[in-house]
């Protein structure tokens, strides 16, 4: 999709960085301070240099996709791993290449890094988004185990 760019996210993005972020079905703010507090995280993200977001801007003016990351030393590497934390396309632009262009960009910046391995997870029910991850080229290679404390 030629009418589709990539650039680094900035904090005039963070409203529409939280949007896509409630469409992939993160939790959304339940009082008000609780949307100061995701706007906080998202400009701590976006100042941390082991963290980054990416986003997709259509026909230069539209936010229709983005993609976290962040850069984690390993106990028995000595090379930073990429993991991908949440990468969401809008609905209505998905099928379209953005996905793959955000997860091309990702690599990119991984491969400059010189990262051992970009890992990213996927939930059990998106089936259709496991058969994207493959198609570009990842392997389940995992169990993810979650205990939640709240």
């Amino acid at each position: 999709m030629d009418n589709v760019t990539i650039r680094d996210a900035s904090e005039i993005d963070i409203p529409l960085i939280l949007g896509l972020l409630y469409d992939l079905g993160r939790p959304k703010p339940q009082k008000d301070h609780d949307v100061d507090t995701f706007r906080k995280l998202i400009t701590n993200y976006l100042t941390d240099s082991d963290k980054k977001i990416l986003v997709s801007v259509f026909d230069d003016m539209k936010i229709v996709g983005m993609v976290s990351m962040m850069f984690l030393p390993r106990l028995n590497r000595d090379t930073l791993e990429m993991y991908i934390p949440e990468l969401v396309v809008l609905e209505k632009y998905q099928k379209q290449g953005i996905g793959k262009k955000l997860i091309n960009s990702c690599i990119a910046i991984a491969k400059e890094k010189k990262c051992h391995r970009v890992r990213l997870e996927s939930g059990n029910q998106r089936t259709e988004s496991h058969q994207f991850y493959k198609h570009l080229g990842f392997e389940q290679s995992a169990f993810s185990f979650t205990l939640n404390l709240d």
